[in-house]
């Protein structure tokens, strides 16, 4: 499934540590490894000192290929001077890019909540698959995955994310659970009635039971599934800390034009607080 991944690097810290998801992802599929550094056109216009900037981005790319190719992992080398974000989509698009994996930086409090990162703008706008991957100083490494966690709601949005959940599950030998979680503050219903919560609930269990039969059929051996009531970010991190969950893989609706970039969606607040990696999948299908 995963043939060609991609790795943003800027050389932070959290770059590094997908770096390092990106190897083991790598060895178990057999992947080659592309890696782009973009030099940002936006600082670069009027920089004093423009050949050193680029010639740092072209001796950073390299010495992130040495580290996959001292794997033995194929590995290909990129250099681009553009908008950070726009390269890494422009690069996903023209080498039919399969993964991204990119690191985001953990964020507290308020924070959480501000756009503006490369990474988001990629999470809301790739078509590939994107990996996220935090780097803080509580964050332990959680591959090899024993425990991956695909939540759904029985959307379409939702199923996008089922086969590749199915397949990491697979590949790693690793348990699957299936979420889904009743957001009855949303649904804008008196869910005190007992037949409308019943038609939730039914709909929640029938999600779950869809991602089983697709995990039965995958030969997959281990499979757990549950429903909860709440906030579905909320419930998401809670079940992740609860079963040590190692990854998190979730389809992310996608939308046109501003909508885009305004907050509210579940998948863009697990992957700002997941305590785990994040895989994020959009609809192949999804209108631009």
């Amino acid at each position: 499934m995963f043939d060609d991944v991609l790795v943003p690097t800027d050389g932070s810290e959290c770059a590094e540590m997908a770096a390092e998801y990106a190897r083991d992802l790598a060895t178990r599929y057999g992947a080659t490894v592309h890696v782009l550094c973009v030099a940002d056109a936006r600082t670069l216009e009027n920089a004093p000192h423009h050949d050193q900037i680029t010639d740092e981005r072209a001796e950073l790319a390299e010495r992130t290929c040495a580290a996959f190719s001292a794997a033995d992992i194929p590995v290909e080398r990129a250099v681009r001077t553009d908008v950070p974000h726009s390269a890494i989509l422009e690069y996903v698009t023209d080498r039919e890019i399969d993964l991204v994996v990119m690191g985001t930086h953990g964020r507290t409090g308020v924070e959480r909540y501000l756009l503006g990162s490369v990474t988001e703008k990629v999470v809301r706008l790739s078509d590939a698959p994107v990996l996220t991957v935090k780097a803080t100083d509580d964050e332990a490494v959680t591959y090899p995955y024993d425990d991956v966690l695909v939540p759904t709601d029985g959307s379409d949005g939702a199923a996008a994310a089922i086969a590749p959940a199915v397949d990491v599950a697979g590949t790693y030998d690793a348990r699957l659970h299936a979420l889904s979680v009743v957001d009855t503050l949303a649904t804008g219903i008196d869910v005190r009635s007992e037949i409308v919560r019943e038609q939730l609930e039914e709909e929640a269990r029938t999600a779950v039971e869809a991602v089983e039969a697709r995990a039965a059929d995958a030969s997959v051996a281990a499979v757990e599934t549950a429903v909860e009531h709440g906030s579905p970010y909320r419930e998401i991190r809670s079940y992740v800390e609860a079963n040590d969950v190692d990854l998190v893989v979730m389809g992310t609706q996608g939308r046109s034009g501003l909508e885009r970039y305004l907050l509210g969606s579940v998948a863009e607040k697990t992957v700002r607080t997941s305590p785990v990696p994040v895989m994020t999948v959009r609809r192949p299908d999804e209108d631009e």
